[in-house]
């Protein structure tokens, strides 16, 4: 965290490569109200179904990801957000290789 609450990052792709056969994670920040996490998923690699303690925004940075809860599944493509509630069940799998970026929203 830089002056003044600040944090830069100059490009999320560049903190993740994608692995072969492998999910691969880095925190891109941790500031005052939330959480970034970028994660990398080569084909098939996947988080298995669970739950964050706030809300989420899922957007996809590269590839193409399944987004899943109990009552459907979304594709999740480049530049595509996805926002999920509190507790709500979910999983995500990749496609191909692919980046998402996660944000967790912390609730007071």
């Amino acid at each position: 965290m830089g002056a003044m609450g600040l944090s830069v990052v100059a490009n999320v792709n560049d903190l993740v490569e994608i692995e072969a056969g492998r999910r691969t994670s880095k925190l891109a920040v941790a500031g005052t109200g939330a959480r970034v996490i970028v994660f990398a998923l080569d084909t098939g690699a996947e988080l298995a179904e669970h739950t964050a303690p706030g809300p989420i925004l899922v957007q996809g940075l590269a590839g193409r990801l399944e987004f899943s809860t109990e009552e459907e599944t979304v594709e999740l493509l480049p530049g595509g957000l996805i926002h999920l509630d509190a507790r709500v069940p979910h999983a995500v799998r990749a496609a191909e290789p692919s980046r998402m970026m996660l944000t967790i929203i912390r609730q007071n």
